[in-house]
């Protein structure tokens, strides 16, 4: 099991290592001068340059590259203390003008607020947590209802309803479904819902009293982001249920005179969780990725704000920090579960 566990950590380090590589060179060749957009086209050349030499833009890329997977590594080597880490670090040794320092992965300055990229998501992606959860919750709950529900009631009429619903769910793009239901329930039918189009965790008062929790605003945007999980959810548990129901252990729990409920939620819906289960980890993972659009549509301040803003301003630091957050989410997810089932299923571990 320990060598299962750290090949798995492995893996997950080599994808991040590309992930890394990805973001650097995909933001690093994109058109655009960061520095212009900073100090606006009719900037003094000198001006310009010096900034530029500044943040490390008229280096070569490959110093540019490594200098970053320096900055983004626990273990980091740096010669002038006046480019030190604002992240917590602890020298361990200096060989000659290097120190070497154990530290966090330090995300860089953004390159129009100046602050430190780490503070900016740390004030953003705890919104994104808290709409990935509640959507992932709402499509949960609701799918497996809507799935234990067609399963044992044999109606011909609401298994082609929750066909035709699921896979309007499924192939529904998020940005569409989103501004949608925005007009729908939050413009057309306001005075009925009480919802605005937009909003986020906390609202400004209108008395100058500063910000107050506002959980209305969690709906449509949960709504929306729920959708698609919800239908797959509601589909595999309907499939997986009804192929567990005819399964001979059900039919001899029946013989024996079991209640129906209890037959389906003990020992039939415990059994068909499994597939469920594993759809809504993966789900979850890709609802932090996928809120990006959702978030932007209902002015929703999370990680989806932040890379529309920073993309808008040819903000690269906070861009390639908001992509890196959600590639470590996702990856840390995958091995997470693969070390569940590497625990459950021992089968798995020879893979």
């Amino acid at each position: 099991m320990p060598a299962y566990i750290v090949r798995k950590l492995l893996y997950g380090i080599l994808v991040l290592w590309g992930v890394a590589t990805l973001v650097f060179f995909l933001f690093t060749i994109v058109p655009g001068d960061p520095v212009r957009m900073m100090l606006g086209q009719r900037a003094d050349e000198k001006d310009v340059q010096a900034i530029r030499e500044e943040l490390g833009l008229n280096q070569s890329v490959g110093k540019q590259y490594l200098d970053y997977l320096n900055d983004l590594s626990f273990v980091s080597f740096y010669k002038d203390s006046r480019h030190g880490y604002d992240v917590p670090c602890l020298k361990i040794m200096t060989i000659g003008e290097t120190s070497v320092v154990l530290k966090a992965p330090y995300l860089r300055y953004s390159y129009q607020s100046k602050r430190p990229v780490g503070a900016i998501l740390s004030e953003a992606f705890p919104n994104t947590l808290i709409l990935a959860f509640v959507s992932i919750t709402f499509a949960f709950v609701i799918g497996v209802l809507l799935g234990v529900l067609t399963a044992i009631v044999n109606s011909e009429f609401l298994n082609r309803l929750t066909l035709f619903v699921t896979t309007i769910g499924m192939s529904l793009p998020s940005f569409f479904a989103a501004i949608l239901i925005a007009w729908l329930l939050g413009f057309v039918l306001h005075d009925v819902t009480g919802l605005g189009m937009t909003g986020s965790l906390f609202s400004v008062d209108d008395y100058g009293n500063g910000s107050y929790l506002d959980l209305k605003n969690l709906i449509l945007p949960a709504l929306t982001l729920g959708l698609r999980p919800l239908a797959v959810i509601t589909e595999l548990t309907r499939t997986t249920l009804l192929d567990v129901m005819s399964m001979d252990y059900i039919r001899t729990a029946k013989a024996k005179g079991l209640k129906k409920w209890r037959v389906i939620g003990v020992h039939a819906l415990r059994n068909a969780m499994t597939p469920v289960v594993t759809a809504v980890s993966g789900w979850f993972a890709s609802l932090l990725a996928g809120a990006v659009f959702v978030e932007y549509v209902f002015d929703w301040k999370g990680i989806g704000v932040v890379i529309v803003d920073a993309l808008d301003k040819f903000d690269f630091p906070v861009i390639m920090g908001a992509v890196l957050l959600i590639g470590v989410m996702l990856i840390v997810i995958n091995i997470a579960v693969d070390i569940i089932y590497g625990v459950l299923d021992p089968r798995v571990r020879i893979r």
